[in-house]
């Protein structure tokens, strides 16, 4: 029999890919080249269903003799492997993020006089739109808190956008934009105690309790399906950290992370311009293992965020840390730093690197904002944290529309600075 291979991502099942199957299997023995998780990522969202879900669909469905894994976009080394006698897709790959790869199938067939057949695309069936769609259902907390683990094993790096409110949160979850004609987004959200403070209008020292914040926690999770990083500060003391584990978990945020400080709250950006006393490796370490412990599954994150360059302990004093609170069961390291020079947190990375044992490490450009995600990834980032960007930019323009109404006596001179009376009626879905 002739040889065809099919290469589909099969996140959503539907009748267009039916119909490709049904087409292809008409031509002769059917392969499907399943796309990885990691491929998919690659060039759009994490799909709902992981790698394995999508393979048992995939093999149960009739006209399919075999499913192998397509790790890139790229065909080129499947279809290499194979040979096959025809390449059958739909007819929709001819524009955007795929046309490149439709001319690469097109000459590597040549090679061997294979033929490229494409399918008229099925009219009213979008996988765009059925995932819009399972938006505005919204998700589930199990679901949910699996994401970010499910992320960092497939992206090289982990984008995270602080939210505030259940508006930020929409913002994250729907903003995208093209990147080398690719579309990129935020992977999560980090629900921040400065903004979401700062949002409240009471200062960043632990002022709004625990459930204050959980109250703007639930209206993120109830307009959003994305995983969301808890700021924890430092978890406060070990017996109530417990407790705070297990009911983030049950909410279904993905991790918290906790820094090793100890007293008073105060903001790590003012460095030792106030008086902030770290915790001792022993006390953290015990606080950690007994957050872990209380965990009901595995899938919830505990990560430690490390002081010591903000309070000039010193890189040494750092990576003894870091080493600590690994071997303590921590998920996770978090390394801060208020320089604006990139220096320290390069050379952290760089001995970090050396471990025997590591887990995932965030980074949180706030003040050396001038490194590039690419930067960071190749220093060994997993993690990279925009901490407080949404509420920084939007109090500079509140604040000038305020003033403009101040100075001119009406809002005529401020209506080019803000979205229309019909965008914002407009902005959340439902509001008709």
């Amino acid at each position: 029999m002739k040889k065809v291979y099919v290469g589909m991502s099969a996140d959503l099942i539907h009748p267009g890919h039916l119909n490709i199957i049904n087409e292809a299997r008409k031509l002769g023995e059917v392969t499907i080249g399943l796309l990885t998780d990691e491929a998919i990522a690659g060039y759009k969202r994490l799909p709902s269903l992981t790698y394995d879900q999508r393979e048992l669909i995939i093999k149960n469905i009739k006209g399919v003799e075999k499913v192998i894994p397509q790790y890139t976009l790229d065909y080129v080394s499947n279809l290499q492997m194979l040979k096959p006698d025809f390449v059958v897709h739909g007819d929709d790959w001819k524009d955007g993020v795929q046309k490149q790869t439709r001319q690469r199938v097109i000459d590597v067939l040549k090679e061997w006089g294979g033929e490229l057949i494409e399918i008229e695309y099925t009219k009213g069936i979008s996988s765009t739109q059925l995932n819009e769609s399972l938006k505005e259902i919204g998700t589930t907390p199990d679901i949910r808190m699996k994401k970010l683990k499910r992320l960092l094993g497939v992206k090289p790096i982990v984008r995270i956008m602080e939210a505030h409110n259940g508006l930020t949160g929409l913002i994250v979850e729907n903003v995208n934009a093209l990147k080398d004609n690719i579309k990129v987004e935020f992977d999560g959200m980090w629900l921040s105690s400065l903004t979401d403070s700062t949002a409240k209008g009471k200062p960043d020292t632990e002022a709004v309790d625990l459930t204050a914040r959980l109250h703007t926690l639930n209206d993120i999770v109830e307009v959003t399906t994305k995983p969301i990083i808890y700021d924890g500060d430092t978890g406060g003391r070990t017996e109530h950290f417990v407790f705070t584990v297990r009911t983030l978990e049950r909410l279904g945020v993905s991790a918290v992370i906790i820094e090793d400080k100890t007293g008073s709250k105060k903001n790590s950006l003012f460095g030792t311009d106030v008086e902030q006393t770290q915790e001792t490796i022993e006390n953290f370490c015990l606080k950690i293992s007994a957050g872990k412990k209380s965990r009901v599954t595995n899938d919830f994150m505990i990560i430690a965020r490390i002081e010591s360059l903000i309070l000039k302990a010193g890189m040494e004093d750092a990576l003894k840390r870091a080493n600590a609170y690994i071997e303590a069961g921590a998920d996770g390291i978090m390394i801060h730093s208020k320089e604006k020079s990139t220096d320290e947190i390069i050379e952290f990375c760089r001995e970090y690197k050396k471990f025997e044992r590591k887990v995932p490490l965030v980074a949180v450009p706030s003040s050396y904002s001038s490194i590039y995600e690419s930067q960071l990834e190749e220093s060994g980032v997993s993690i990279v944290i925009y901490a407080n960007h949404l509420l920084r930019s939007a109090y500079p323009a509140m604040n000038e529309t305020a003033k403009s109404i101040l100075e001119n006596g009406r809002s005529f001179e401020a209506d080019n600075n803000m979205m229309s009376i019909k965008e914002i009626l407009n902005l959340i879905p439902g509001g008709k």
